[in-house]
């Protein structure tokens, strides 16, 4: 599994609070990280990433 599909999971899955369990926050560590493009943030996310 790449980086991206397991973010974007991550993202997509909530838990019994129903809170996501990644964050847009987390989510654009992985684009600072190198993870992710900010093509792929916008992707996951549905937002324009803002570095």
């Amino acid at each position: 599994m790449v980086w991206f599909d397991r973010i974007k999971k991550f993202y997509d899955t909530f838990n019994r609070a129903g809170e996501r369990l990644w964050s847009k926050e987390m989510v654009a560590d992985g684009v600072v990280a190198v993870k992710v493009t900010p093509e792929q943030y916008f992707e996951i996310t549905g937002e324009v990433y803002v570095a």
